[in-house]
């Protein structure tokens, strides 16, 4: 297995034609899923290429990870929105961020755009919400921006309803949801474990420039003494199966010219135990380009570290945990440049204004890294709260 760390991977080029090729079949989205064939006088048969099909046998071009990664999250639902997407852009470019984070299969457990793969297809998986995914990754890397594409993974209500056999179930015989009313699918099921593979493989055939893989882990809340579990044997401990399945994911996407990354428990910071989710920092770092724990201050509870509002005070929630975090990954020597954390951009448990965005961020550069993604469901972010920089970019 190739060990995850040091990731660096050259610029692929595009030639000027293949430019011109692309930009010529640059059409409406009605046609992408059509080909025609016409038959010409004479013996030759002529086939005419659809959108799709040219751009998806171009060569790929990614671009790498910034020394510094600052993204911003967008929905799958925003970014096949044009003029809403198009806004965030114009943010990105007037400031300070460089990558952008995209929905590529979210909580409902769709996939947001078309795909080749014939299990994928056949389990139902794409909802074509993102109808033009590689003219818009290509616009953003004209822009210089870093596409990161997430995918849910155990939580998924699509596949646990198309394939009740991997789901996890209730007493009752019917799929287990959790508070929010989403079902999951079993975490130690190894075909579960080879469709995200497969969904990973789609997402970078497309263009995305890193594998951002979120719910990796058993279930948190819920009736969690109601869980029937059609392949976990409820002995193997839960961090076991959870790790197995970071190293079964990084050596089957190791082939890959992208990195991968995983999204952890803000907790995971401090505690060393698996959290009953299966995740621990140390199981994860080996086996990923970059981690993320989620250190929304509004996540702590109430009278961690002594504060009675920890949401109030995000600067030392943050700088303590990543703090901790990079002494955890030099202790077992991973580098602590692989810890990019999630920063909070939306209010819960207090108002998060352009302060409140900059006192996170500077607690990330205070606890010695350098980069963040910050974190906003409404993909409405806080002017203000991210330096603005500017820059001369191509319009889209």
């Amino acid at each position: 297995m190739k060990p995850r760390g040091t990731f660096s991977k050259s610029l692929r080029t595009f030639s000027t034609g293949n430019w011109l090729l692309a930009a010529i079949f640059v059409v409406g989205l009605g046609w992408m899923s059509h080909a025609f064939a016409k038959k010409l006088t004479g013996p030759i048969e002529y086939v005419a290429l659809t959108k799709e099909a040219i751009v998806r046998n171009k060569p790929l071009e990614h671009i790498p990870a910034p020394a510094a990664t600052k993204g911003i999250y967008m929905s799958s639902w925003v970014a096949g929105t044009t003029n809403w997407r198009e806004e965030l852009v114009r943010f990105i470019d007037r400031t300070e961020l460089n990558a952008i984070v995209i929905d590529i299969k979210d909580y409902t457990g769709r996939i947001s755009f078309s795909v080749k793969d014939s299990v994928l297809n056949d389990l139902g998986y794409p909802e074509k919400r993102i109808g033009d995914i590689e003219e818009f990754i290509n616009e953003l890397h004209a822009k210089n921006i870093y596409v990161i594409g997430r995918i849910a993974v155990f939580q998924d209500p699509h596949l646990a309803r198309l394939r009740p056999d991997l789901a996890i179930k209730g007493s009752s015989g019917v799929a287990w949801k959790d508070k929010q009313g989403i079902s999951w699918v079993d975490p130690a099921s190894r075909e579960v474990w080879d469709i995200a593979i497969r969904i990973g493989k789609e997402a970078e055939s497309v263009g995305f420039d890193e594998l951002n893989f979120d719910y990796v882990r058993f279930p948190s809340d819920g009736n969690l003494r109601d869980m029937h579990y059609p392949f976990w044997d409820g002995k193997t401990p839960k961090a076991e199966v959870i790790s197995s399945f970071f190293a079964y994911l990084s050596e089957h996407l190791s082939s890959l010219p992208v990195p991968i990354s995983a999204d952890l428990f803000g907790l995971t910071t401090w505690n060393k135990d698996d959290l009953n989710i299966g995740q621990v920092l140390e199981s994860a770092l080996p086996h990923f380009d970059y981690i993320s724990p989620m250190v929304y201050p509004s996540h702590y509870p109430p009278g961690f570290q002594g504060y009675k509002n920890p949401a109030e005070h995000p600067y030392e929630v943050i700088k303590t945990a990543m703090e901790r975090a990079r002494n955890r990954a030099v202790a077992i020597g991973e580098s602590p440049q692989k810890l990019r954390p999630w920063i909070q951009d939306f209010d819960l448990g207090a108002t998060y204004d352009a302060s409140m965005i900059k006192l996170q961020k500077q607690a990330v550069y205070d606890a010695g890294l350098s980069g963040w993604l910050s974190w906003d469901p409404s993909n409405k972010y806080t002017r203000g709260g991210y330096d603005e920089v500017y820059v001369d970019k191509p319009a889209l």
